[in-house]
């Protein structure tokens, strides 16, 4: 496996137990418990829109690195969902791959999934925040903020929005449940904003078999377009989970007690990069994560640090929920009796970190909520590939 990493890569921070089924011989990668009906449906609702959601951005972000956590963006979003009513519930049910789930186990299950993840591994920390911030005053839905606390775990706080200091406040509870990682999230509170549902995600695993620092040397890494950059290159000859085809080669690489591992793509020197996303869709990504089997080899990975933000309101409206962000058509009457609410924007941000002794990531998705003329916005905080 000579310098596996000398080219772009595509990498997944993943939880092992939402791929129970790979290496069974391995008991390291079953879930400590066996999974609901529900709960496995969540599962492959969440893995259906990361996927296309990764792949829209990309098309979008062409020749740009991007680093996302679908995980915290439908959070932040199932937050959201639990204030939709009519049309612009349907559609926010499409888009996050909802169908086959009643609203009660969607919200069951991210509770329980959360217990698990959080606590799924000791040697790995792993930590899911939530949020929900509102115009000071102004009267919500009980019933729908009680979702969000009861099954998301989330702190509902009513805030002065025409203090200059309340974005400090939000933006401090982002920093503080992101390890200083993303320190801002809220530049602006607009006078219609009257909502923030927000999530946060921090994780740090020490790799299983971590690089010699000795080993590391300074090299170059090939980008897409043929050139290079100078890097801090790692190296390490181990006996690793593997995959290849004529398309890429894989490996995946375990934190901790190989509960989490990232899951890397190297498209082979004649493919394309987009062409291989192009190929990232459920079935695939199955096959795939099934198909990796113990190969000795050299792996040589540059060291790098990515800080990505961008905001989904594009993405998320090419994904087919555009109604949702239709002052006129968007329809929360569940959060928001009077009506005339809509989601304004969509933000997210990230943080990756990876060396020798492992990897340590952030983020968060702010979906705002805004009532006025122009009806309501709604911005969620949250995201990783998980």
């Amino acid at each position: 496996m000579s310098k596996i990493l000398s080219l772009t890569i595509v990498l997944c921070i993943c939880a092992g137990f939402m791929q129970c089924t790979k290496n069974p011989s391995s008991s390291t990668k079953r879930p400590p418990r066996e999974l609901t009906g529900a709960e496995k449906r969540l599962v492959e609702s969440d893995n259906k829109f990361g996927l296309k959601l990764f792949k829209e951005i990309v098309r979008e972000e062409r020749d740009e690195n991007v680093f996302i956590s679908p995980l915290s963006v439908s959070m932040a979003l199932g937050m959201t969902y639990n204030g939709a009513n009519g049309s612009t519930q349907e559609a926010m049910q499409k888009t996050l791959e909802l169908s086959g789930l009643t609203i009660q186990e969607m919200n069951e299950s991210y509770k329980s999934l959360i217990e698990l993840l959080t606590g799924l591994d000791p040697k790995v920390k792993f930590q899911i925040a939530n949020s929900i911030w509102y115009r000071q005053n102004w009267s919500f839905e009980e019933d729908s903020l009680n979702l969000c606390k009861t099954y998301f775990g989330a702190v509902v706080r009513g805030l002065d929005f025409n203090d200059p200091t309340s974005p400090n406040i939000i933006n401090g509870w982002v920093d503080e449940n992101t390890n200083g990682k993303i320190k801002r999230i809220v530049s602006r509170i607009d006078i219609e904003d009257v909502m923030f549902l927000i999530n946060a995600i921090y994780f740090k695993g020490t790799w299983t078999y971590e690089f010699d620092q000795s080993l590391t040397q300074d090299d170059w890494f090939t980008l897409p377009d043929g050139s290079q950059k100078p890097c801090k290159m790692m190296a390490q000859e181990n006996d690793f989970q593997y995959f290849e085809t004529p398309d890429f080669q894989a490996i995946d690489l375990p934190y901790g007690d190989g509960k989490f591992s990232m899951t890397i793509f190297l498209p082979r020197p004649q493919k394309n990069i987009d062409e291989l996303i192009a190929e990232f869709n459920e079935e695939n990504w199955n096959r795939w994560i099934n198909s990796f089997s113990p190969q000795e080899g050299l792996l040589q990975l540059p060291k790098f640090t990515l800080e990505y933000g961008l905001k989904l309101n594009d993405v998320l409206k090419a994904l087919g929920m555009a109604v949702a962000f239709d002052p006129q058509q968007a329809d929360f009457t569940k959060m928001y009796k009077p009506g005339g609410l809509f989601i304004s924007r969509v933000k997210h941000k990230t943080f990756v970190e990876v060396n020798e002794e492992g990897t340590e990531a952030a983020a968060a998705t702010s979906v705002v909520g805004t009532v006025g003329i122009r009806g309501f916005s709604m911005r969620v905080v949250g995201h990783l590939y998980l």
